[in-house]
């Protein structure tokens, strides 16, 4: 999701297409990438087993998402016949059109490069272990991955109001909780690929936990910096896709 400007980025986009992909030689990530990757799986798997809902859990074991950086096209084989869904390789952050039009044809853009092992709490531009680990073990849900269908093509159809969108897929997509039968869980990648994020979402003090609204998530600020202080709730997945027309 671009939530920055596209200049002064990470990524390398010589060599991109036209749709900002770009294509992902999965043997040429250093030993030093490969152990970066390691330790934040085996990281933010532990903390899933505590945190994360059945349905990304689930995903995990799906997908086989373990202590190599994973391949992309053997990825998308397995999760095509389950949804629908392929993973494409992208630069890092594209723009809106770009990013919405990938969703609405159910293919989700993954950044190919990985974080240095001195970022391994904090980076300001996601990377291949947040666009992997947070964002793709769910779209082996149905339902979600759905709504993650829906999202793409109601964001090419947004015109001005492509803001509105940009906030709600915020507090769903990236910081959504849920809440289930074993309590209080979290499905959002960005809380699910960060250690810190992932306790305070569900145990921090001081935290407003507010029952999924999509009005007001699309009226809500957040901070891209800063641990969050407001989270919406949703009681199942299902309310993502009853959501009233937006535009």
């Amino acid at each position: 999701m671009n939530i920055a400007p596209l200049d002064n980025l990470r990524g390398d986009y010589a060599g991109m297409a036209p749709d900002w992909t770009v294509t992902q030689h999965p043997d040429h990530y250093s030993d030093e990438e490969q152990a970066v990757w390691r330790l934040l799986v085996e990281r933010q798997s532990t903390l899933a087993s505590q945190y994360a809902c059945a349905e990304f859990l689930k995903g995990l074991k799906t997908l086989g998402i373990g202590d190599t950086i994973p391949d992309f096209a053997a990825v998308s084989d397995r999760l095509e016949p389950l949804t629908g869904w392929r993973v494409v390789g992208v630069p890092g952050l594209i723009p809106d059109a770009a990013f919405y039009d990938h969703l609405a044809h159910r293919r989700f853009p993954v950044t190919v490069w990985i974080r240095k092992r001195e970022e391994l709490d904090y980076l300001v531009e996601p990377d291949l272990f947040h666009d992997f680990f947070g964002h793709v073990p769910l779209l082996t849900d149905p339902v979600f991955a759905d709504y993650m269908q829906d999202y793409g093509r109601r964001g090419v159809e947004a015109g001005t109001n492509v803001h509105l969108l940009a906030r709600l897929y915020w507090f769903t997509v990236e910081f959504g909780l849920i809440r289930t039968p074993q309590g209080l869980k979290a499905y959002g990648a960005g809380i699910l690929s960060s250690a810190a994020e992932v306790r305070h979402a569900i145990e921090g003090k001081g935290v407003q936990r507010l029952p999924f609204d999509p009005a007001r998530a699309m009226q809500s600020p957040y901070e891209i910096d800063k641990l969050q202080p407001i989270y919406f709730v949703l009681n199942d997945f299902r309310q993502l896709m009853e959501q009233p027309d937006r535009h």
